[in-house]
C-alpha cells in the first residue's frame, strides 16, 4: 500500500523525471557536438516517461478504488492522462530516431527537413499536455475521492483523512 512517506517520494521522483524531460527538451539542439551525447540523453529521457506511465499505472493499482473493482471508473477519470501520456512517448521516440538517424555521420552540418519540423512541433506540444496532465493527476486526486464521497457509490471503504 502507498503510505504517505512514500507517496512524497514516488512524487518527488515524477517531478524530477518531469524536470529533466523538460530540460532535455530545452537544450536538446545545443550539444550537438558528439553523436552519443544527445543520443544518451534521448535514451534518459525515454525511460524517464516510461518510468512515468509505470509509476502512474502503479498509483492507480494502490488506490483502494482499484482494489474495490471500479478498474472502469478510474480509467474513464483518467482517460486523457493516459492517452496524452502515450502520445508524448511515441512522439518523443518518434522525434529522438529521426533527428539522430539524421545527424549520426555528420553532426556539423544542420539537417531539418519539414517532416522532421512537423514531427518537432507535435512532440513540444505533447509535451506540454503530458506535463498539464501529470500536474492535472497529482492534483485532482483529492477532488476525486470527494467525488466519489458525494455520489454515495456503494464503496466498502472509507477514507479517515481526505
Amino acid at each position: 500500500m502507498l503510505h504517505t512517506s512514500n507517496y512524497s517520494l514516488v512524487l518527488a521522483i515524477q517531478f524530477l523525471l518531469m524536470i529533466y524531460d523538460l530540460l532535455a527538451n530545452s537544450f536538446s539542439e545545443l550539444i550537438f557536438t558528439e553523436p552519443v551525447i544527445p543520443l544518451i540523453m534521448f535514451i534518459i529521457q525515454d525511460i524517464g516517461i516510461l518510468f512515468n506511465i509505470i509509476i502512474i499505472f502503479l498509483m492507480f493499482f494502490n488506490t483502494f478504488i482499484f482494489q474495490a473493482g471500479l478498474v472502469k471508473l478510474l480509467i474513464h477519470r483518467f482517460t486523457g492522462t493516459i492517452i496524452v501520456t502515450g502520445i508524448y512517448f511515441v512522439l518523443s521516440v518518434s522525434f529522438h530516431v529521426w533527428i539522430q538517424n539524421l545527424r549520426w555521420w555528420d553532426m556539423r552540418r544542420y539537417v531539418w527537413t519539414a517532416g522532421l519540423q512537423a514531427l518537432f512541433v507535435f512532440q513540444r506540444f505533447g509535451g506540454r499536455g503530458y506535463r498539464f496532465g501529470k500536474v492535472l493527476l497529482k492534483t485532482s486526486r483529492c477532488c476525486f475521492i470527494l467525488l466519489l464521497l458525494q455520489k454515495n457509490y456503494p464503496l466498502p471503504w472509507r477514507p479517515s483523512i481526505i
